[in-house]
């Protein structure tokens, strides 16, 4: 007999509910979420599990690797289908959640999704670390051309490097305001310190990347998007085809279609929102600022003058994942190797 079970992960306790292939619940256990706590239960020999499902979320990589290890048929469920498969119960909570996610794995209805590899999931915190203090820097120096603008004191254009002698020649007639200014000027020095750091170390890791100097080769990519779509894509070969990749990165277009209705919508704006992002900069970096003429540039270039150049941006990130030298790779080897 075949068995099933439905994780509902928290952050302290996790539901078990294990179900039998006639859909009849077996055992039910909240236990901590914790590995060990989840293996204790789930490597019982008087359970032979068919598939084991938790909803993708913060614990879920940590979990999942765990359970993976153990050789257990763990899967990772997309968030929003398992969102919408769990709203038609009346009442939620965290015991009815298990049983609709082991009843999910019993009847296959369920999205998988793909759990990256230790290396993608440590380069990935590169990138939202360095993301996170190039954010608050600019906080800092947009609250402070703000807060000085109220006293008529205008920093103007000024580059990076001259931004605090700027502040400084600004209150230095003015006391009050220079010891306002001071905590903040300090943490600005301090958060462009840690973000030549990180900087410096994401550009040693493409250096030493074949795969990311190759995705360099494309006008308009640089490290920054090189080493993203590196870690997003993680594993190539589970993509069957590159246009695969537009979908699962939210750039292909919706769809409305009812009877004689057929309204084709907005992109899905689905997945991995940096990479969205990443790929919009480097296509409006080659549109608009790259004087090297490429195919893609003179396509998107007809766009813009039809659609507008908003739309031929989209349109070029999207067509840019089936560069040779992108996901074109994937169809030919299977990896990001030479050809």
């Amino acid at each position: 007999m075949d068995h099933f079970a439905g994780l509902d992960v928290s952050v302290k306790d996790t539901s078990v509910c294990i179900v039998d292939d006639a859909g009849r619940i077996i055992r039910e256990v909240k236990v901590a979420s914790e590995p060990d706590a989840l293996l204790a239960v789930l490597t019982n020999r008087i359970y032979h599990f068919k598939r084991i499902g938790l909803e993708a979320g913060p614990l879920s990589q940590w979990l999942f690797s765990a359970l993976a290890e153990a050789e257990l048929p763990v899967i990772c469920v997309e968030t929003r289908h398992m969102r919408a498969v769990l709203k038609a119960q009346i009442n939620k909570t965290d015991r009815n959640d298990a049983r609709g996610i082991a009843q999910m794995m019993r009847v296959g209805l369920y999205r998988p999704v793909h759990v990256k590899t230790l290396r993608s999931q440590k380069l990935r915190m590169l990138l939202t670390h360095r993301k996170l203090l190039q954010s608050k820097a600019i906080a800092v120096d947009n609250d402070l051309r703000g807060t000085l603008r109220n006293f008529g004191l205008k920093v103007g254009m000024v580059g990076t490097a001259k931004f605090e002698a700027r502040i400084r020649e600004l209150v230095e007639n003015l006391p009050d305001l220079a010891v306002l200014v001071e905590p903040l000027l300090v943490v600005r020095r301090v958060l462009r310190e840690q973000i030549g750091i990180l900087h410096r170390r994401l550009l040693a890791i493409v250096r030493d990347d074949e795969v990311c100097r190759r995705l360099m080769t494309v006008p308009g990519v640089g490290p920054v998007v090189a080493l993203t779509y590196r870690t997003t894509v993680d594993v190539p070969a589970r993509f069957r085809k590159s246009k695969s990749v537009g979908a699962v990165f939210g750039l292909t277009c919706s769809r409305d279609q009812s009877g004689e209705r057929d309204r084709p919508g907005a992109i899905s704006r689905c997945g991995d929102e940096m990479m969205r992002a990443m790929l919009y900069e480097a296509a409006q970096s080659m549109l608009g600022r790259s004087s090297r003429w490429s195919w893609l540039k003179a396509w998107a270039t007809q766009i813009a003058k039809r659609r507008g150049m908003k739309r031929a941006i989209v349109a070029l990130a999207r067509r840019s994942m089936d560069r040779p030298c992108l996901a074109r790779e994937f169809e030919r080897n299977g990896h990001f190797g030479p050809r």
